[in-house]
């Protein structure tokens, strides 16, 4: 009996497979947990559809984030942060992903989600600072951040 896996399971196929597997094991267990439906012509013209729809979302993401990416990589972006400075030389705040994704927003209109600013910890030096962000699995950039004294 053929089949279309819903899920992945283990050793057997993976979401959106199409495979045959013997009968009584897609009847008995693999359909009665919804883990794969029967494939039939209709199922698989909807599985060809929903392919198709996902790559399409996929490649204008690619897209989208090539163009943060570009965006960023100019040199007249450069996020400015004035903050208070300490004998020491170092900020009484620290810089964090989520004040770098705010600032990004409001000066430059670029939108960045916070989780894929790539910083070990936040930042409390002063000076010009580069940091790696993830826009997309095959896409990352740099931040460039100049931090002065207020």
């Amino acid at each position: 009996m053929k089949v279309i896996f819903l899920q992945d399971v283990k050793g057997k196929g993976k979401k959106g497979e199409i495979k045959e597997v013997p009968t009584g094991y897609a009847q008995n267990f693999l359909i009665k947990k919804n883990l794969a439906k029967e494939a039939t012509n209709q199922a698989i013209g909807e599985l060809k559809g929903k392919q198709k729809s996902e790559e399409k979302a996929q490649a204008e993401l690619l897209a989208e984030a090539q163009k943060v990416k570009a965006k960023l990589s100019e040199e007249a972006t450069r996020l400015q942060f004035t903050e208070k400075v300490g004998p020491d030389g170092r900020t009484f705040g620290s810089i964090t992903a989520k004040k770098i994704a705010d600032e990004l927003l409001k000066q430059y209109g670029l939108k960045v989600d916070k989780r894929h600013i790539e910083l070990e910890h936040p930042i409390r030096a002063i000076g010009l600072i580069e940091v790696p962000v993830k826009l997309h699995k095959d896409v990352t950039g740099e931040i460039k951040l100049h931090i002065k004294e207020a």
